[in-house]
């Protein structure tokens, strides 16, 4: 067993819901440890955001989630993330207090140069910003 911090699509209802992507792979549901912050800047990418860690940066809200070892080539799959493949998105490990205590996740953060021109998610909640972003009208 390990963790992992999810900030992105691996949210709780979001497109790539970390307990959906369990069941359909037959492997054990994860347990949700609580939610937890790191410093960092985030930005959107469209269809999901991108993680820049930044100590000087505000918090980037997200969840921490106890999972079986088979879920992580899972997650490396949906993150595009292989072996000797230099992808957008990079497998990582950061501290962060979840529950009350120090915990090391497993999290996938994307490099400073990889977000240039795109629009930065002040709020640091992707789930927030996504919602308020998608309830807009479409300019016409």
């Amino acid at each position: 067993m390990r963790y992992v911090f999810v900030y992105g699509t691996l949210r709780a209802g979001e497109i790539n819901d970390i307990e959906r992507a369990a069941a359909r792979h037959g492997i054990e549901a994860p347990r949700l440890v609580g939610t937890a912050a790191i410093r960092g800047r985030l930005y959107d990418f469209g269809a999901y955001p991108g993680l820049v860690l930044d100590a000087a940066a505000g918090p980037v809200r997200g969840d921490v989630y106890e999972i079986d070892d088979a879920l992580v080539p899972v997650l490396d799959e949906i993150e595009e993330v292989y072996p000797g493949v230099d992808g957008l998105f990079k497998s990582r490990e950061v501290t962060v207090a979840a529950d009350g205590r120090n915990v090391t996740c497993l999290y996938y953060r994307v490099d400073a140069e990889s977000v240039a021109g795109l629009p930065r998610i002040a709020i640091g909640d992707w789930v927030e910003y996504r919602l308020a972003r998608d309830a807009e009208p479409a300019l016409g």
